[in-house]
């Protein structure tokens, strides 16, 4: 058990350029997130709220590509506790609402990935949305 002293380390891939590494990140460290929330890094931010923002993907997997991210900092949905459920909820409602606004009405995918075996590289959770073609099935 880790008392609220100590640090818990996260392992996580990190895929850069074709590179893969082990990196490490505490609980409570910043996030390149935590970054662009505080307007300290440039992104193309189109939706912002109390709660949450959104900004399109520095590299996109799909023609429209977009991330809903809750301003507070929760490291995997795994370490979102029941406190985090309407936060949850309004993130999914953002995404739907930016998507339309998009023109997405022949759908989108939305994706959580949570932990190293996810494929999750910031541990700041998010909500990709990808849409603007035809997605295929099973996705990994």
């Amino acid at each position: 058990m880790v008392s609220q002293s100590q640090t818990v380390d996260h392992t996580y891939l990190v895929i850069e350029r074709g590179r893969n590494s082990l990196e490490t990140m505490a609980d409570g460290e910043d996030t390149l997130f935590s970054k662009i929330i505080r307007k300290e890094i440039p992104a193309k931010i189109f939706y912002e709220d109390e709660q949450c923002i959104a900004f399109h993907d520095i590299a996109p997997q799909a023609p429209t590509h977009f991330l809903v991210v809750p301003r507070k900092a929760i490291a995997q949905l795994s370490k979102a506790e029941e406190a985090d459920a309407a936060l949850l909820g309004h993130l999914m409602i953002v995404a739907k609402k930016c998507a339309e606004e998009m023109g997405l009405s022949k759908g989108y995918r939305l994706v959580l990935n949570d932990g190293p075996h996810g494929g999750q590289e910031v541990y700041h959770i998010h909500i990709h949305v990808l849409g603007g073609r035809q997605m295929g099935w099973p996705p990994g």
